[in-house]
């Protein structure tokens, strides 16, 4: 089958589409899917940068998520059954291809009406987004919530969740970027590029700060975002390093950023705390249901332009979703 395999830990110039991956089949437990649809995510450059903890080592076929066709299902598979479209993830990858083995657990039907690629971000950006507001976050109506790298694909669902439950948004994206996040609702937006982006957030929130940072972006936007967060009672949740790594000392926290800090990983989420990923999901599903939350509109290429598409996410020229059609 056609595939994207990473060759290296140099990024995604070293992502190269191959014809003769080998056909997977389902094992105990486990669905394969025909690749309709694949999302493109911050983790797969992470991947292909050798910076994700306990990655795929080179060379491996790319991608993590994907929506698509049941073709086949492995023993003890109950309630899935070929014909179904589904969307899931794969930390191991494969999703870049024509096919993708899933495990039936991890593999939530598409919404009914719903093209394969509407969904993705279902099962990654979408409960990413929510679990950083509400269970780890403690979003509440009234509060300030400032909103890093708002018009990526978790940023865009992240404000419309956040004025969905009555938060004031500040967010904060590319000057050219502004337009699509002022459309989704949010309340003031700012240059994520600004020296003085923490400046900026006490100005709007009276010198106090905000009650939530939400911090994908990485690298200088951390300390930005921790010292635009509220002292003593502010959260500030980490869920990517788009921008690379960034250092903080129990001295900073002691004597400059008195916050409350919280890692989120969506997959170690999933395996440490199911029940709460559990409630997570449900409340999604209640969003969708309530019409909060609508079919997604990614910017859909060939697989065979992959790496150029990954190379544009990692550059930070994108808006939204990516994905990639087999």
């Amino acid at each position: 089958m056609r595939a994207l395999q990473q060759t290296s830990f140099d990024g995604p110039r070293d992502l190269r589409l191959i014809t003769d991956a080998p056909l997977p089949s389902p094992g105990p437990g486990e669905v394969l899917i025909r690749v309709t649809a694949a999302g493109v995510n911050f983790v797969d450059i992470s991947q292909a940068r050798g910076a994700f903890a306990g990655g795929p080592r080179p060379p491996y076929l790319a991608g993590i998520e994907a929506a698509g066709e049941i073709t086949a299902v492995g023993a003890g598979v109950t309630g899935l059954a070929p014909g179904a479209h589904v969307i899931g993830a794969s930390v191991a990858g494969g999703a870049f291809a024509e096919y993708l083995v899933l495990p039936a657990a991890a593999a939530v039907p598409v919404p009914a009406g719903w093209a394969d690629e509407q969904a993705l971000g279902l099962v990654v950006s979408w409960p990413t987004a929510l679990a950083a507001l509400k269970p780890l976050g403690g979003l509440a109506a009234g509060q300030t919530v400032l909103i890093q790298a708002a018009a990526g694909a978790t940023g865009q669902v992240a404000v419309t969740m956040a004025k969905h439950y009555g938060a004031t948004v500040i967010a904060a994206a590319a000057p050219g970027k502004h337009e699509v996040v002022r459309a989704l609702g949010a309340d003031h937006v700012i240059d994520s590029r600004s020296a003085d982006l923490a400046a900026e957030v006490r100005r709007l929130t009276g010198g106090e700060g905000a009650d939530l940072v939400l911090e994908s972006a990485g690298g200088p936007a951390l300390q930005a975002g921790l010292a635009a967060a509220k002292r003593v009672t502010g959260r500030v949740v980490v869920y990517g390093l788009a921008g690379g790594k960034a250092a903080i000392t129990n001295w900073d926290l002691v004597y400059r950023h008195q916050v409350h800090l919280i890692g989120l990983n969506i997959g170690a989420l999933i395996q440490a705390a199911p029940q709460m990923f559990g409630d997570v999901m449900g409340e999604l599903f209640g969003l969708l249901a309530a019409g909060v939350l609508r079919p997604g509109r990614p910017t859909t290429c060939p697989l065979a332009d992959g790496p150029e598409a990954l190379a544009e996410l990692e550059a930070r020229a994108t808006v939204g979703k990516l994905a990639l059609l087999p």
